[in-house]
């Protein structure tokens, strides 16, 4: 008996030292701004990364900002969940993002770190509506896109509307605040 327990013991072992060496550690902020980062393994020879290009357009098509404006209001008060693009359910960020360019058949990236290198990148001031608004995780010393939203007026302050894990918990407009500003990124700019 003790010489099986000792095989299983050596085959597990052994499963686990090859486990290590065939994985990649990735550091993954998806799409929330709530404080949690997730560890994933990723098996590199099964799945291999695939780089964005260094700038990405997105075919907008003849959709008019105003109308994308329009219909992703209709979604205010939407539920936050987490990984969902279903509106039945509740949005994560990304996810409201994606659902509504969806809506008109615009493709986008699932995820608002892969907006990175999407679209022309424009000072604040000069946003509009339409444009994309992408901030960090609510660490804001990790400067990776966390959390992302679409500019809804920029007149005398900038609004933005957006799927949050925060106080309003679900779909809201939110003024672009010392809170958010601490967070900024970048404005973006994929309508023509």
């Amino acid at each position: 008996m003790g010489k099986i327990k000792f095989t299983i013991l050596i085959t597990f072992l052994s499963i686990l030292a090859a486990c290590q060496n065939n994985t990649t550690s990735l550091q993954s902020t998806f799409d929330t701004d709530t404080p949690d980062h997730t560890q994933i393994d990723v098996d590199t020879s099964i799945a291999p990364a695939k780089a964005l290009p260094a700038t990405s357009n997105i075919d907008t098509k003849d959709v008019a900002p105003d109308d994308l404006i329009a219909y992703a209001q209709t979604l205010i008060g939407v539920p936050y969940k987490y990984g969902s693009i279903d509106p039945q359910q509740g949005f994560d960020c990304s996810g409201f993002i994606t659902h509504v360019f969806n809506r008109f058949n615009i493709a986008v990236p699932r995820s608002s770190v892969d907006f990175t290198n999407v679209g022309e990148e424009i000072p604040l001031n000069e946003s509009k509506t339409g444009d994309l608004i992408l901030f960090t995780g609510t660490d804001s010393t990790k400067r990776v896109i966390g959390h992302m939203g679409i500019i809804v007026r920029n007149s005398d302050s900038t609004h933005f509307i957006h799927s949050t894990s925060g106080k309003a918990y679900g779909v809201t407009i939110t003024p672009v605040n010392s809170y958010y500003m601490g967070r900024f990124v970048k404005t973006i700019r994929i309508f023509n």
